[in-house]
């Protein structure tokens, strides 16, 4: 097996990628905003300086969805720069569409699958902070190799930090969120800023899903975690 091979082995995907319906004004934000705002996944280091043409703490986010949350916190922080992964093209076209009408030049975007730009492009002790809200549950027992909070993941994601970064992780499922708490917890790494679960952060804005599921009575689990 050549280098080659062994990077682009397979490995589980943590998501399904869905063909979502990609409005006109979603599309012509793409064409238009990818050639200024958008890297192409390489492999190869990025240089994140130079991605955003300033020195400035670097917030990665995995898996923005529609990008609204993040527009919010970009546009609250423009002290911090984010890179900001997502696969699915509504989403990626949204949050262009987003960044232009609130005239937002503190955000990247790489639509690309968030394991492969970690060990591809990100380069060791570059990241500040990284965001993963509302990662897919995979609900069902058999999916749960799924997740992408496992073990093998947040070693990964500890060389990339900074000491005194931090991991913030966000979900609605509890289950999951045990499961998150017990591997962040186990990263000798890695120590917890609350005893278990932590107060939602000013800066993570709620989402409308988020408002109607706490209207509901159902819990939401944030998890604040800083790299030693």
């Amino acid at each position: 097996m050549t280098d080659t091979d062994d990077i682009k082995k397979r490995h589980i995907r943590s998501y399904v990628l869905r063909q979502g319906r990609v409005t006109v004004a979603q599309q012509r934000a793409v064409d238009t905003l990818q050639p200024v705002f958008g890297i192409p996944y390489q492999l190869a280091p990025l240089n994140l300086e130079q991605a955003f043409g300033r020195s400035a703490p670097k917030i990665l986010e995995i898996g923005f969805g529609m990008g609204d949350s993040t527009a919010t916190i970009a546009q609250a922080n423009p002290q911090n720069d984010y890179l900001c992964l997502e696969v699915h093209t509504p989403g990626v076209g949204n949050l262009f569409k987003v960044m232009d009408e609130q005239k937002l030049s503190n955000i990247r975007i790489i639509q690309h699958d968030a394991v492969e730009v970690l060990r591809d492009m990100i380069g060791d002790a570059t990241l500040d902070g990284v965001h993963i809200f509302f990662p897919d549950p995979w609900h069902k027992a058999r999916h749960n190799k799924r997740r992408l909070i496992q073990t093998p993941f947040i070693e990964k994601l500890m060389a990339k930090l900074k000491p005194g970064g931090y991991i913030h992780v966000a979900t609605d499922w509890q289950d999951y969120a045990e499961q998150v708490l017990q591997v962040l917890s186990a990263e000798p790494l890695l120590e917890n800023t609350a005893a278990d679960y932590a107060p939602r952060p000013d800066y993570r804005p709620l989402t409308k899903f988020e408002k109607r599921g706490l209207n509901l009575g159902h819990g939401v689990w944030d998890l604040v975690f800083k790299r030693k």
